[in-house]
């Protein structure tokens, strides 16, 4: 039986799902120009040319040739080292040892089942950090004016840029015009002055009179090509991305190692608390936000930021006594906040608990009136009469032994036994069972009831045709409650069970 049949419980809580085991155990060739016999002749130029031409293709395909088979031998070499599985994809989970913590299916959002993506490849990793180095040399030129800028190298850029911040600040309707402005300003007339570059002037000639830039162009259009391979540029993109790694894993570090102690709930106080901090703190952001000065904010934070970038105020944070003073504060933040959490938010010690249910099932046959029930097994279902299950024919699922019943991945059983429900009648009642006998005494079973009249409207039905299931299950209950309200006359059927419950407990990873 699958693990994700449905179960009931008599608390408004949600149940987990026992685990049954089935009874059946189931889970290219360069070619050579042929001479003569032993003549001999001269070779002209033309046939000098073709000579070394066919040279040169050979060469060429040895060194394609050399490098395919480098190639090979660095992949090869590399399958040996790296994992056998495939690294794009996430296998289910095995399902086989309910105990095991890698059972847990945790959503990999990298996934070729997310996003198709090619596969790893060496050869394509080495092209494409090739291409990629030759053409991120614009990126590191944008990174290094950025950092001039706020560095305060030249204090006028760094000034003009706090006039333009000051009036997006300002009047935000202006910010649209900011891409626009860096296009013109930044891409398009420098463009435009290389095609009509200023004349040179040397000392001692005529005065020429510079800014005119009318007439034809002069000059050839700038364009942007990647740095060859091997070249300055190519190894300056090398040295700034590897620093630019270097960059970001700091920063990734020093981020990961402040806030993961506070939101992995490692410590389950001081993250409960936190949480509930940023909850307050969004619902009367959602409320007042409207009120708050926006421009204002925006201003002085801009401000502050590049302020701090100034060469006096760096040097006088990195000094000892002012990086104690920070870390002081940190840790005194840190207290305060942890303290609060100690007093005001208490996590039960104990293990989350629930109830789960087994269904007994036993048979017999439908024209024996005086036979035994026999055992037929433990099921997740009652198999009701006007079950799904039923209607369509199928047989119950589930495993012929107690021992077989396992509890839900990821809990235990907290009680010894299982233990007989004795309020048959309030399942029965929960599931809307019709169509049965109740036993509120003894042993509780709840048997299903065989009605003459059922027997005979199946009879017409089957006469009528082509039905589906869904017909067949309408017409059986009109019939049961036909049966029911005129007091037809009754046996019992072939099928009855009774409900089993026993305790479970959450259990750590």
């Amino acid at each position: 039986m699958g693990s994700n049949a449905e179960s009931l419980v008599n608390r408004d809580t949600p149940i987990p799902v026992v685990q049954l085991h089935p009874a059946d155990g189931s889970t290219p060739t360069a070619v050579t120009p042929s001479t003569d016999g032993g003549s001999s002749h001269r070779l002209s130029a033309s046939k000098l040319k073709d000579k070394l031409e066919s040279l040169g293709e050979k060469k060429h395909d040895h060194d394609t040739t050399s490098s395919r088979m480098g190639d090979k031998m660095f992949n090869l070499l590399l399958s040996q080292v790296l994992p056998t599985e495939d690294l794009s994809d996430t296998s289910p989970p095995d399902t086989t040892d309910p105990s095991s913590s890698s059972n847990i299916r945790i959503k990999d959002r990298r996934s070729r089942t997310y996003v198709s993506r090619p596969n790893f490849s060496i050869p394509t990793m080495s092209s494409n950090f090739r291409r990629f180095n030759s053409r991120i040399g614009v990126a590191f030129i944008l990174q290094n004016r950025l950092i001039r800028l706020f560095t305060w190298t030249q204090p006028t850029q760094t000034l003009s840029f706090l006039f333009v911040w000051t009036f997006v600040c300002v009047d935000p309707y202006l910010l649209p015009v900011l891409p626009l402005a860096s296009c013109l300003f930044f891409v398009m007339v420098p463009s435009f002055l290389t095609r009509h570059p200023e004349p040179d002037i040397a000392v001692g000639d005529a005065d020429i009179w510079q800014g005119n830039l009318g007439g034809p162009p002069l000059a050839g259009a700038r364009t942007i090509k990647p740095a060859p391979e091997f070249s300055k540029d190519f190894f300056r993109n090398m040295r700034d991305l590897q620093n630019v790694m270097e960059d970001f894993s700091r920063v990734h570090d020093a981020v990961l190692s402040f806030l993961t102690p506070l939101t992995n709930f490692s410590n389950e106080n001081l993250s409960s608390m936190l949480y509930i901090l940023l909850l307050l703190l969004s619902c009367t952001l959602f409320i007042s936000a409207h009120l708050l000065p926006w421009r204002l904010i925006f201003l002085l934070a801009g401000y502050t930021l590049t302020a701090l970038g100034h060469p006096s105020i760096q040097a006088l944070l990195t000094t000892p006594e002012h990086e104690q003073i920070l870390s002081e504060a940190e840790h005194s933040l840190r207290s305060s906040l942890f303290s609060l959490s100690k007093r005001d938010i208490e996590i039960s010690p104990t293990n989350e608990t629930r109830e789960v249910e087994i269904f007994e099932l036993q048979h017999r046959a439908l024209h024996d009136e005086h036979g035994e029930y026999e055992s037929f097994m433990f099921s997740a279902s009652p198999y009701s009469p006007l079950s799904p299950a039923r209607i369509s024919g199928d047989r119950p699922r589930g495993t012929p032994f107690f021992e077989d019943v396992l509890p839900p991945r990821g809990w235990r059983w907290s009680d010894k036994k299982w233990t007989l429900d004795l309020l048959s009648r309030e399942w029965v009642e929960d599931r809307c069972v019709t169509g049965v006998e109740v036993e509120v005494e003894g042993e509780r079973w709840v048997t299903d009831l065989h009605y003459e009249v059922l027997e005979s409207g199946g009879k017409g039905h089957r006469k009528g045709g082509s039905k589906g299931s869904k017909d067949v299950g309408e017409m059986e209950k009109e019939v049961l409650r036909r049966a029911w309200e005129r007091s037809v006359p009754s046996r019992k059927g072939e099928w009855r069970r009774r409900r089993w419950v026993r305790g479970v407990e959450r259990v750590g990873a």
